[in-house]
C-alpha cells in the first residue's frame, strides 16, 4: 500500500514508518494537517490509507478527517489517539475514520487493520485476488500460480498486487511507483523493469500462459485471458 502517515511526534512517526517500509509498503509522512493536505494535493499522490494522529498542531487530526470527507477524499482512514474515551472514539468515527486506534499500540495492530481496511474496496471479488491460475492474498502476502506456491520478494508482491488490482489496464511505470514506492522514489531509473522481470521468472516462464504483458513504450498490464 502506499500510505500517507500523519504524526508530529517525531520518534513515534520514525518507527512507524520504519515498521511500514520493513513490510513493504510505500510511506510519505506529514507532520501537520497542513503538510498532509499538501501531500494530498500533489500531483499523482494518491494513498490506500492514511494514518491520522488526532493531536496535531494547529488545526488537529479530527477536523481534517472532517474535510477531507467534506470534500470527498474517500481514501481509508485510521485515526491515531491517545484519548480511549467512548465518547472520543465515537468522534472520531463521526469525523469519518473508518478505525480508531488507541496509543500506546501494538505495531502488529496497526498493521494488521490496515491490511482489513485495504481489503475493504475489494470486498466484492473476495479477499484474494485472483487472474487465470494466479492467486495473491493480501492478508497473508501469499501468491500461487498454478495451485504452487510462488516466493515474491517485497517489491514484487506490491507491483503484482498493484497490477492484480487493475486487470486487463494498461499501468504506466509512474502509475505503479505511485502505489509501491514513495515520494523519493528514483523514476529515471530502470527499477521496476527489473521487478518486472523478476516477476515474470517466477509467475510466467515456468507456467503456460503469460499473463504479465509489456505495452511498449507505456507500462504493464496484466492479462486475465479474458480480453
Amino acid at each position: 500500500m502506499r500510505i500517507l502517515l500523519v504524526e508530529d511526534e517525531a520518534r513515534l512517526a520514525g518507527l512507524v514508518r520504519r515498521g511500514l517500509d520493513e513490510e513493504g509498503h510505500a510511506v510519505d509522512l506529514a507532520g501537520s494537517a497542513e503538510e498532509a493536505l499538501d501531500w494530498l494535493a500533489a500531483a499523482g499522490a494518491e494513498y490506500d490509507a492514511i494514518v491520522l494522529d488526532v493531536m496535531l498542531p494547529g488545526r488537529d487530526g479530527l477536523d481534517l478527517c472532517r474535510h477531507l470527507r467534506q470534500t470527498r477524499v474517500s481514501t481509508p482512514i485510521l485515526l491515531l489517539t491517545a484519548r480511549d474515551a467512548v465518547a472520543d472514539r465515537v468522534a472520531g468515527l463521526d469525523a469519518g475514520a473508518d478505525d480508531y486506534l488507541v496509543k500506546p499500540f501494538a505495531f502488529a495492530e496497526l498493521s494488521a487493520r490496515l491490511r482489513a481496511l485495504a481489503r475493504r474496496p475489494a470486498e466484492t471479488l473476495g479477499v484474494a485476488l485472483e487472474a487465470a491460475d494466479l492467486r495473491l492474498d493480501p492478508a497473508t502476502r501469499r501468491v500461487w500460480r498454478a495451485g504452487q506456491d510462488v516466493s515474491l520478494g517485497n517489491k514484487e508482491f506490491r507491483i503484482l498486487e498493484v497490477l492484480l488490482r487493475h486487470p486487463n489496464q494498461v499501468l504506466t511505470r509512474a502509475a505503479i511507483a505511485e502505489h509501491v514506492w514513495d515520494y523519493d522514489f528514483p523514476s529515471a531509473t530502470n527499477v521496476i523493469d527489473v521487478h518486472v522481470r523478476a516477476l515474470r521468472r517466477k509467475l510466467d516462464d515456468p507456467y503456460p500462459g503469460k499473463l504479465i504483458q509489456t505495452v511498449r513504450g507505456v507500462g504493464y498490464r496484466l492479462s486475465t485471458g479474458e480480453s
